[in-house]
């Protein structure tokens, strides 16, 4: 059985979970998710926690247990907490700034690279080199820093571009001089 799905999911005060057929609401202080779920996934809400059950053992039913009871989870933590991505610029002169709600990145192309947030998405620039995605839906969070990200790729002789917050970039060695 699935460690992750067995585990229940502990609602916080000021949360409250609706269940509809097979689309699950979640509101909390930061806001509110809505998301449709497997209609073969068997949610049970209680008072203070959520339980994720599967029908049977057969492996679609296990492979989505871990991953609704997660999917939840998320949803949860989202309307409490909410979720952050910190991004990086590494280069010689490579800046962001924000632009009333969009950011404006300098990063060695002929023009500035404007980002528009999607909803419930917001952007922050501590430092002209950091970058700050915050927003209530782990996977949208996710997905829009992936974007600033593709913008400029970290490469791996000189490793400028723009990075994760802590991600390692594997390096190479240039290329080798002539041998007399």
């Amino acid at each position: 059985m699935s460690r992750i799905g067995r585990k229940p999911i502990q609602v916080p005060n000021g949360v409250s979970i609706n269940l509809e057929n097979t689309i699950i609401t979640v509101k909390g202080p930061k806001g509110t998710l809505s998301r449709e779920i497997h209609k073969e996934m068997l949610v049970k809400v209680a008072e203070t926690e959520i339980v994720v059950e599967r029908p049977s053992d057969n492996k679609l039913h296990r492979s989505l247990h871990g991953t609704t009871r997660s999917i939840i989870a998320n949803m949860v933590t989202g309307v409490t907490d909410g979720f952050t991505r910190n991004l990086e610029l590494v280069g010689v002169g490579y800046r962001a700034s924000k632009s009333g709600d969009k950011i404006v990145l300098n990063v060695g192309y002929s023009h500035p690279v404007e980002i528009a947030p999607e909803s419930n998405i917001e952007f922050e620039v501590p430092a002209n080199t950091k970058i700050t995605v915050r927003g209530i839906d782990k996977e949208r969070v996710g997905a829009v820093a992936a974007q600033i990200r593709s913008v400029r790729e970290p490469e791996p002789y000189k490793g400028k571009g723009i990075k994760y917050e802590g991600e390692r970039i594997i390096r190479k060695e240039g290329k080798a001089g002539k041998k007399k």
